[in-house]
């Protein structure tokens, strides 16, 4: 009887028992995996999964500036809640101006739009703060009707203590001085019609707000007294307020 492991004549053997070339057709009758001619990427993980290792000087750097901006925005934090706090215990108020009262002597407006006159205007200032004084610096007037100053001057500088009030007083003076021609015609149909000229006053004024524990930078004070009726008889150059005291707007 033959030897059932005998290789079958005419096919090269393999040392491991199998023909290393089989005939045209046939299966591959063992069990073992076919050699591969090609490499498999079954085994390499996908990128998303490959571990990156970041730059280590471009950590530091974004490190440094997270740290440099929560530092800056823990200083604002800190000295915006001490400016809140000192401003709750301050409580600062701007001063309060109050017109008594505007004469005006020798006026006179001309067809060629000329205008002269001498005038004296008399104001109270108010500091209502309870903690900080006021110091007043080139202090300017103006005395206009609506919008067209007619003449202006400078009122001495003054100084403010707490719950303090200060009359003030501002002379102005205009020797044929020019003015619109819309001005001259506003002023006449004013006289005409009821006797009152109705002027504004304006002052300008650098201020400080002074406290032990709040000191202020200066700050230019807007103060603006509108609608001053001052009565003319007729024909006369002479005129006085006639409303009485008059509160003004103040602002910075």
């Amino acid at each position: 009887m033959e030897d059932p492991n005998r290789p079958v004549t005419g096919y090269p053997v393999n040392p491991n028992g199998y023909s290393a070339n089989p005939p045209p057709g046939t299966a591959y009758p063992y069990a073992a995996p076919a050699p591969s001619s090609y490499t498999s990427y079954q085994n390499y993980p996908p990128y998303s999964q490959q571990s990156y290792q970041p730059d280590p000087d471009l950590v530091r750097r974004a490190t440094c500036v997270r740290r440099i901006f929560s530092f800056i925005i823990g200083l604002v934090v800190i000295f915006g809640t001490i400016a809140f706090i000192v401003w709750i215990i301050l409580r600062p108020q701007l001063p309060e101006f109050r017109v008594d009262s505007v004469s005006f002597s020798n006026f006179t407006i001309t067809n060629d739009s000329l205008v002269s006159f001498t005038s004296e205007a008399r104001l109270t200032a108010r500091n209502p703060n309870k903690k900080m004084t006021v110091d007043y610096d080139h202090i300017e007037a103006m005395i206009l009707y609506k919008s067209q100053t007619l003449s202006d001057t400078a009122v001495p500088p003054f100084f403010q203590d707490t719950k303090n009030e200060t009359s003030l007083k501002a002379n102005f003076a205009a020797a044929g001085s020019f003015v619109d021609k819309w001005v001259v015609d506003g002023i006449n149909n004013e006289r005409n019609k009821n006797g009152n000229v109705r002027f504004n006053l304006r002052m300008l004024s650098r201020v400080r707000l002074e406290s032990k524990a709040w000191p202020t930078r200066k700050r230019s004070l807007k103060v603006f007294c509108e609608d001053l009726a001052v009565a003319f008889p007729s024909n006369g150059r002479s005129g006085t307020l006639t409303s009485g005291p008059k509160q003004c707007r103040v602002g910075i």
